[in-house]
Protein backbone atom coordinates (compact mmCIF):
# COMPACT_ATOMS: atom_id res chain seq x y z
CA UNK A 1 0.00 0.00 0.00
CA UNK A 2 1.39 3.40 -0.92
CA UNK A 3 1.07 6.13 1.69
CA UNK A 4 -2.31 7.77 1.50
CA UNK A 5 -3.70 5.27 -1.01
CA UNK A 6 -6.27 2.56 -0.57
CA UNK A 7 -7.31 -0.16 -2.94
CA UNK A 8 -9.00 1.34 -5.99
CA UNK A 9 -12.27 -0.44 -5.20
CA UNK A 10 -12.43 0.61 -1.55
CA UNK A 11 -14.58 3.66 -0.80
CA UNK A 12 -12.43 6.37 0.78
CA UNK A 13 -12.74 9.95 1.95
CA UNK A 14 -10.13 12.34 0.54
CA UNK A 15 -8.61 14.33 3.39
CA UNK A 16 -6.37 17.34 2.64
CA UNK A 17 -3.78 18.21 5.27
CA UNK A 18 -0.77 20.47 5.53
CA UNK A 19 2.09 18.50 7.08
CA UNK A 20 4.87 20.31 8.93
CA UNK A 21 8.18 18.50 9.40
CA UNK A 22 10.26 19.62 12.38
CA UNK A 23 13.72 18.94 13.73
CA UNK A 24 15.58 19.65 16.97
CA UNK A 25 19.34 20.02 16.56
CA UNK A 26 20.40 20.05 20.21
CA UNK A 27 18.89 18.94 23.50
CA UNK A 28 16.96 21.45 25.61
CA UNK A 29 19.00 23.16 28.31
CA UNK A 30 16.16 24.35 30.53
CA UNK A 31 14.90 22.13 33.36
CA UNK A 32 12.15 19.70 32.42
CA UNK A 33 8.66 20.58 33.67
CA UNK A 34 7.59 18.07 36.31
CA UNK A 35 4.75 15.64 35.93
CA UNK A 36 2.08 15.86 38.63
CA UNK A 37 2.81 13.69 41.70
CA UNK A 38 0.19 11.11 40.65
CA UNK A 39 1.64 10.74 37.12
CA UNK A 40 4.47 8.65 35.71
CA UNK A 41 5.76 7.52 32.32
CA UNK A 42 6.66 3.89 31.74
CA UNK A 43 8.09 2.18 28.68
CA UNK A 44 5.60 -0.44 27.51
CA UNK A 45 8.07 -3.25 27.07
CA UNK A 46 6.55 -6.10 25.07
CA UNK A 47 3.60 -3.85 24.23
CA UNK A 48 0.72 -5.98 23.00
CA UNK A 49 -1.13 -5.24 19.79
CA UNK A 50 -4.39 -4.85 21.73
CA UNK A 51 -2.98 -2.31 24.19
CA UNK A 52 -1.27 -0.38 21.40
CA UNK A 53 -4.48 -0.28 19.38
CA UNK A 54 -6.32 1.03 22.47
CA UNK A 55 -3.79 3.86 22.85
CA UNK A 56 -3.57 4.68 19.14
CA UNK A 57 -7.33 4.57 18.53
CA UNK A 58 -8.25 6.52 21.66
CA UNK A 59 -5.63 9.25 21.20
CA UNK A 60 -5.99 9.50 17.43
CA UNK A 61 -9.76 9.12 17.00
CA UNK A 62 -10.39 12.87 16.67
CA UNK A 63 -7.23 13.56 14.64
CA UNK A 64 -7.64 11.15 11.72
CA UNK A 65 -4.90 8.75 12.85
CA UNK A 66 -5.59 6.05 10.32
CA UNK A 67 -2.41 4.46 8.97
CA UNK A 68 -1.82 2.04 11.84
CA UNK A 69 -5.52 1.08 11.74
CA UNK A 70 -4.84 -0.32 8.26
CA UNK A 71 -2.22 -2.76 9.54
CA UNK A 72 -3.00 -6.38 10.32
CA UNK A 73 -2.24 -7.60 13.83
CA UNK A 74 0.82 -9.41 12.45
CA UNK A 75 2.12 -6.27 10.71
CA UNK A 76 1.60 -4.17 13.83
CA UNK A 77 3.23 -6.83 16.02
CA UNK A 78 6.25 -6.69 13.70
CA UNK A 79 6.60 -2.97 14.39
CA UNK A 80 6.08 -3.33 18.13
CA UNK A 81 8.71 -6.07 18.44
CA UNK A 82 11.30 -4.08 16.47
CA UNK A 83 14.01 -3.12 18.97
CA UNK A 84 14.33 0.27 17.26
CA UNK A 85 10.76 1.16 18.30
CA UNK A 86 9.69 1.99 21.84
CA UNK A 87 6.29 2.91 23.24
CA UNK A 88 6.08 4.99 26.41
CA UNK A 89 2.83 5.38 28.33
CA UNK A 90 1.80 8.22 30.62
CA UNK A 91 -0.23 7.03 33.59
CA UNK A 92 -2.12 9.33 35.93
CA UNK A 93 -3.76 7.93 39.04
CA UNK A 94 -3.04 4.46 37.65
CA UNK A 95 -4.89 5.01 34.35
CA UNK A 96 -3.40 5.55 30.88
CA UNK A 97 -3.46 9.26 30.05
CA UNK A 98 -1.25 9.46 26.94
CA UNK A 99 1.64 7.91 25.07
CA UNK A 100 4.50 8.53 22.71
CA UNK A 101 6.42 6.31 20.32
CA UNK A 102 10.09 6.71 19.43
CA UNK A 103 11.39 5.33 16.14
CA UNK A 104 15.16 4.82 15.89
CA UNK A 105 15.15 3.02 12.53
CA UNK A 106 16.72 6.03 10.79
CA UNK A 107 19.66 6.39 13.13
CA UNK A 108 21.42 8.55 13.97
CA UNK A 109 18.17 10.57 14.03
CA UNK A 110 15.38 9.60 16.41
CA UNK A 111 11.83 10.29 15.27
CA UNK A 112 8.97 11.07 17.63
CA UNK A 113 6.58 8.99 15.55
CA UNK A 114 3.43 9.38 17.66
CA UNK A 115 2.57 11.62 20.58
CA UNK A 116 -0.70 12.44 22.27
CA UNK A 117 -2.98 12.50 25.26
CA UNK A 118 -6.16 10.53 25.77
CA UNK A 119 -9.21 12.81 25.56
CA UNK A 120 -9.83 12.86 29.33
CA UNK A 121 -6.26 14.10 29.94
CA UNK A 122 -6.28 17.06 27.53
CA UNK A 123 -6.21 20.44 29.25
CA UNK A 124 -4.82 19.15 32.54
CA UNK A 125 -1.27 20.43 32.11
CA UNK A 126 0.23 17.05 31.18
CA UNK A 127 1.19 17.63 27.55
CA UNK A 128 4.21 19.86 28.07
CA UNK A 129 5.78 17.53 30.64
CA UNK A 130 5.07 14.43 28.51
CA UNK A 131 6.55 16.09 25.43
CA UNK A 132 9.69 16.98 27.35
CA UNK A 133 9.91 13.39 28.61
CA UNK A 134 9.72 12.22 24.99
CA UNK A 135 12.38 14.71 23.87
CA UNK A 136 14.73 13.73 26.70
CA UNK A 137 14.23 10.01 25.96
CA UNK A 138 14.97 10.62 22.28
CA UNK A 139 18.14 12.59 23.06
CA UNK A 140 19.33 9.77 25.31
CA UNK A 141 19.72 7.74 22.08
CA UNK A 142 21.18 10.30 19.67
CA UNK A 143 23.64 13.13 19.28
CA UNK A 144 22.43 14.07 15.79
CA UNK A 145 18.86 15.28 16.19
CA UNK A 146 15.24 14.52 16.91
CA UNK A 147 12.47 14.79 14.31
CA UNK A 148 8.70 14.94 14.44
CA UNK A 149 5.91 15.93 12.11
CA UNK A 150 2.43 17.22 12.67
CA UNK A 151 -0.42 18.23 10.42
CA UNK A 152 -3.58 20.28 10.30
CA UNK A 153 -5.60 17.22 11.32
CA UNK A 154 -3.81 17.15 14.70
CA UNK A 155 -4.82 19.07 17.82
CA UNK A 156 -4.47 22.82 17.15
CA UNK A 157 -1.90 23.12 19.95
CA UNK A 158 0.39 20.42 18.48
CA UNK A 159 2.51 22.65 16.24
CA UNK A 160 2.83 25.52 18.78
CA UNK A 161 3.80 23.00 21.46
CA UNK A 162 6.51 21.43 19.29
CA UNK A 163 7.89 24.86 18.46
CA UNK A 164 7.84 25.91 22.13
CA UNK A 165 9.71 22.70 23.02
CA UNK A 166 12.58 23.70 20.71
CA UNK A 167 11.72 22.03 17.40
CA UNK A 168 12.19 24.08 14.23
CA UNK A 169 10.00 23.66 11.15
CA UNK A 170 12.08 22.46 8.20
CA UNK A 171 9.39 22.11 5.51
CA UNK A 172 5.66 22.00 4.89
CA UNK A 173 3.80 19.96 2.28
CA UNK A 174 0.18 19.48 1.27
CA UNK A 175 -0.95 15.85 1.26
CA UNK A 176 -4.24 14.26 0.32
CA UNK A 177 -4.99 11.11 2.25
CA UNK A 178 -7.56 8.60 1.06
CA UNK A 179 -9.00 7.43 4.37
CA UNK A 180 -11.09 4.27 4.00
CA UNK A 181 -14.72 4.82 4.97
CA UNK A 182 -14.79 1.42 6.71
CA UNK A 183 -12.57 2.83 9.47
CA UNK A 184 -15.47 5.02 10.58
CA UNK A 185 -13.21 7.91 11.58
CA UNK A 186 -14.87 11.28 12.07
CA UNK A 187 -13.48 13.56 9.36
CA UNK A 188 -13.83 17.28 10.13
CA UNK A 189 -15.49 19.21 7.29
CA UNK A 190 -12.48 21.58 7.13
CA UNK A 191 -10.24 18.66 6.07
CA UNK A 192 -12.48 17.08 3.44
CA UNK A 193 -10.88 17.48 0.03
CA UNK A 194 -13.16 18.41 -2.82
Amino acid sequence: MRFGRTEATEPAIPVAVDVTFLRMECPPRDPAPPLPPDARVEEARNCTVGFYRYLYHTVGEDYVWWLRRMLSDAELAGILTDTAISVHVLYQAGQPAGFYELDRRNRPLVNLAYFGLLPHAIGRGLGRALLRHAVDAAWADTRQGVTVNTCTADHPRALPNYLAAGFVATRRVREVWHVPQRLGLPIPARLRSR
